[in-house]
């Protein structure tokens, strides 16, 4: 088995895309054709992790059709915000660098890598300064460590999602299912702050309408209000509609907020959220 670099986190259930998940898991669906995990794996490879692997539950034959790449992890309970690291453990020659599946960012690795090298962190978070709205804060200490929820210091900060983890962090995952909060008192758990930089999360059908409309306007975009996969075939008069693969509505159709697909050679709508 060859060592890993970068894991990226793509099991879940998918309950805040509504519908759309009985099509594709999250991070299936495209922009500019290229699959939400592989705009994840891209950054990591251009950050100089190369040796990638993912985890997978929902619908994971089809995350495998676009995990070009990645090794599989599938999951067929699902394990946890913490539990689905285990799957690396025993398989790291250095720090693993971990991010988000749903997530398209350009993501100043470096900081992270850099800091990690020299101070030897457990886990390392990437920060940025906190830009308001309802995201938890993270606080630090004068040593950049992350205090505890409900206490103070310097701050606050957001976390982006991406993590460095040591071979040490790693193997402190109980076995099982687990959740991240309870294990972060037992490591030496840093945050180190970049600068604010370009990051959109892609977790619900609007969401995935406003990315096409900013990131992929002449592809999954180029319907004003609507995502067209690169599968769909577009027709009628939408406002407000996810085409999923095959989505071939009605020539003479007017519809809104309506999610369409093909299953079984037949074609489905759904109401969207």
């Amino acid at each position: 088995m060859t060592a890993l670099d970068g894991f990226l986190l793509a099991a879940g259930l998918g309950t805040r895309m509504g519908p759309l998940s009985l099509a594709l898991p999250k991070p299936a669906w495209t922009l500019r054709g290229k699959a939400l995990l592989q705009w994840g794996a891209e950054d990591l490879r251009r950050a100089g992790f190369q040796r990638l692997a993912c985890n997978a539950h929902l619908l994971t034959p089809r995350l495998r059709t676009v995990a070009h790449g990645l090794e599989v992890f599938e999951e067929p309970a699902l394990l946890g915000s913490a539990g689905g690291l285990r799957h690396a453990v025993g398989r790291t020659a250095g720090p693993l660098a971990v991010w988000n599946a749903d997530a398209v960012a350009k993501v100043p690795w470096e900081v992270l890598t850099q800091g990690h090298r020299g101070l030897e962190g457990e886990l390392d978070w990437l920060l940025v300064p906190h830009p308001g709205g309802p995201w938890t804060p993270v606080w630090l200490d004068p040593e950049d460590r992350v205090l505890p929820r409900g206490e103070t210091g310097r701050g606050p900060y957001h976390f982006t999602g991406a993590s460095l983890w040591s071979a040490t962090a790693l193997a402190r995952i109980p076995e099982g299912a687990s959740d991240l909060a309870p294990l972060l008192p037992l490591l030496h758990h840093r945050g180190l702050v970049a600068e604010p930089f370009p990051w959109r999360e892609i977790g619900t059908p609007g969401a995935l309408i406003a990315a096409a409309a900013e990131l992929a306007p002449e592809a999954e975009g180029r319907l004003a209000g609507c995502y067209v996969h690169p599968e769909a075939h577009p027709a009628g008069n939408l406002r407000r509609c996810v085409l999923g693969p095959g989505a071939a509505p009605p020539a003479a159709i007017q519809d809104e907020n309506a999610f369409w697909f093909e299953e079984e050679g037949r074609q489905v709508r759904l109401a969207l959220p």
